[in-house]
This record gives structure tokens, C-alpha cells and sequence, in this order.
């Protein structure tokens, strides 16, 4: 269905080509999904979610309000192609690095949550947020192993110190003890979603930017895998469980560590549109969360 036109009512996404110009925000579509361990069409979500924006109106409310199109600068790179492949893998890298050059924060939209591997390495992270129900500290290579290998496979410029991650929102009943250990082991901060609700937003994301954006010019990169999610609003994420985050509860999370400057990179990852219900709801959540990491360039200034 074509959607309204109101010149008094202008509409997210369509936003120019990125042309090497300074932006503030830089859109990459990396739509991996070849690694998955569940079946997925997670290739299909970047033009899904840059559809997905168009529903939606720029503007923060404020008071005064704000159009995201008019305080920014927005540029969309395309999509890589064959990302993943070993050589996909390292394009991703050097493509998310030019951006990075040139952007004040690069916005990966996927595809599963492999792609965190390239984007985080290209943005040259120092410290790493994830949102997820999962630890992804896996071995092997899929969407189930990004944040052990850039702790251990990442070239050694690019590795990040274990002590430098937070993971927010791992579930019971969708992890291992063997896992659990390792990040124990490894010193990851680790914030279950009873913690979050017990502690409130504010609280534990002013945490993990602290562990996630100490030292000297820390760079930080949010993850945010929305199979976090409660499964009623992201029943396109393979391995989203009822009980998750509440889509609020994303979008607050989200804008809260976007306002920080230390963050350079974001990725939207795990969201298979080819499998979302009839209404779109995660793809929408999705394209929300982009939002969500636009307005927080807004909110710090």
C-alpha cells in the first residue's frame, strides 16, 4: 500500500548517497546471514528496514521539537555485497572504517549477528555494548561466536579486551553454563534482564558505559541483537523468547548509551524479515532502533 504524502508531514529514511562528505551518521547495510545456526533470511532486512522508516516521522517531540532531518547529517552507503565470505568479511571491515573516517557514528543494519565482528573491528572499538539474550561466545564462525572473536581471532590491533564488554539482557533458559563460565572467566560484565528490570534503564546503562568507554579515547560499539526482545514483539528474531525486553524497553536502552560520544559504531542485527509477522512489527522495531541511535547525536548536541 502506498503510503500518504503530507509536504507538512516529511517521512524518515531516503536519505542521500554517502559522497565522502563529514556526516553525522552513516547507514551500511551488511546483509550477512550465510553463518547463521538457524535458518534465517536475515539478508533481506536492510531494505526491509530502510522500507520500514518511511513510516515513521524524523521528529523528536522535545518540547521544542526537533526534525532528526534537519539537525543532521545523513548519508546511506548501500550494502556490501557477498559479506559473508572471508574476503566479504574483510571489505566489511575497510568499507565500515571509511565510513568511520568521515562519520561521527556508523550504523550497520543486518543480517545476523555475525556482522558485529567486521563492524565493530572497523570502527576500531575499543569497548563493546551488546544488547542480546545471547553470550555469542560460541566457537567456530556463525552468528553465534562475534564477540569471542573479537576477542581472540581479530587481528591484534582490533581485539578487545574482554574487560571492556558489557552484555545486557542475557536470558535464562537461552544460554549454557559452559558460556556463562567463559564470561566469567574472561571478565565480561554480564547484566541479565532480571537485573535490568531490577535496576532500571538509567542505571545499568550508565554502567556499561563506563566499563565499555574507560580509558583514553575509548571507542564504543552497541550491538543491538533484537532477539532481546519479548517474542510478541519480535517474533521475526529465530531466537527471540517470551519474556524478553519490551519494545520500549529496547528503544530507551538504546537512545540512553546512543547519547554517548564515545559510541561510533551501532549495529541492528538478527531480525529475519522474510519470517516477521504480517505486520511487520520487528522490522519496525528495527527501523525504530535506528531512530533511536540517530536521536541520541540529537540529545548530546
Amino acid at each position: 500500500m502506498a503510503l500518504s504524502h503530507d509536504p507538512s508531514w516529511p517521512r524518515a529514511g531516503s536519505w542521500p548517497a554517502f559522497d565522502g562528505e563529514r556526516v553525522d551518521a552513516a547507514l551500511l547495510g551488511v546483509p550477512v546471514h550465510g553463518t547463521s545456526l538457524s535458518p534465517t533470511g536475515a539478508h533481506a532486512t536492510p531494505a526491509a528496514i530502510r522500507d520500514a522508516l518511511a513510516r515513521y516521522s524524523p521528529t523528536l517531540m522535545g518540547p521544542p521539537a526537533v526534525d532528526l532531518g534537519a539537525a543532521l547529517r545523513i548519508a546511506d552507503a548501500g550494502d556490501i555485497d557477498d559479506p559473508d565470505s572471508a574476503a566479504g568479511t574483510e571489505r566489511t571491515v575497510d568499507r565500515v572504517a571509511e565510513l568511520a573516517a568521515s562519520a561521527r557514528r556508523v550504523i550497520a543494519l543486518g543480517g545476523d549477528n555475525s556482522l558485529t565482528y567486521s563492524v565493530a573491528r572497523g570502527v576500531s572499538a575499543t569497548g563493546l555494548i551488546t544488547f542480546d539474550a545471547h553470550f555469542d561466545l560460541r566457537d567456530g564462525v556463525s552468528n553465534g561466536t562475534p564477540v569471542r572473536r573479537l576477542v581472540e581471532d581479530a587481528p591484534e590491533a582490533q581485539r578487545i579486551d574482554p574487560r571492556r564488554i558489557v552484555q545486557i539482557g542475557i536470558a535464562d533458559f537461552a544460554n549454557s553454563a559452559f558460556y556463562a563460565q567463559r564470561a566469567a572467566d574472561w571478565g565480561i560484565r554480564v547484566i541479565t534482564l532480571d537485573e535490568v528490570r531490577r535496576r532500571g534503564i538509567d542505571d545499568v546503562a550508565a554502567e556499561a558505559l563506563e566499563v565499555a568507554g574507560a580509558g583514553a579515547d575509548a571507542r564504543v560499539h552497541l550491538d543491538i541483537d533484537v532477539d532481546v526482545c519479548d517474542r510478541s514483539v519480535a517474533p521475526g528474531c529465530p531466537a527471540s523468547v517470551p519474556g524478553g525486553l519490551a519494545a520500549w524497553e529496547l528503544r530507551a536502552l538504546t537512545r540512553r548509551v546512543a547519547s554517548d560520544a564515545r559510541v561510533v559504531g551501532a549495529d541492528i542485527a538478527e531480525v529475519d524479515a522474510t519470517a516477521d509477522a504480517p505486520d511487520g512489527r520487528t522490522v519496525r522495531l528495527a527501523a525504530l532502533c535506528v531512530l533511536e541511535l540517530l536521536a541520541g547525536l540529537v540529545d548530546r548536541g
